[in-house]
């Protein structure tokens, strides 16, 4: 695994996801405006542990991040919200990162 990679869960509109990526923060301007063209253009997110990631997964992980290896990029680990809380106690979260903002002149 690289020493680059990070691990967070993000919040949208649709429903947490657990990503993987190689970027060297969630609020790069390359990786939003790649979560942005796949239709996450408002999140609040928190870093885990990619270490509590890789034993949690076991070899999906070790797949995707060896995927990830040679490149700077991100990839969906789980899109199961329900798996996702059952096995991340909020204790385990990171700081909060909010990213996007309303949509002017919504009702």
């Amino acid at each position: 695994m690289g020493a680059g990679m990070r691990a967070y869960i993000i919040f949208s509109g649709t429903g947490p996801i657990l990503m993987l990526t190689t970027y060297p923060a969630l609020t790069d301007p390359r990786l939003v405006a790649k979560l942005a063209q796949k239709g996450i253009a408002k999140f609040i997110a928190y870093e885990v542990s990619v270490e509590r990631v890789r034993d949690i997964y076991g070899v999906p992980f070790e797949v995707i991040a060896a995927d990830l290896a040679a490149v700077e990029d991100c990839r969906v680990l789980d899109f199961n919200g329900h798996h996702i809380f059952s096995r991340f106690p909020f204790a385990e979260f990171g700081e909060l990162i909010k990213v996007g903002e309303p949509i002017q002149g919504g009702s």
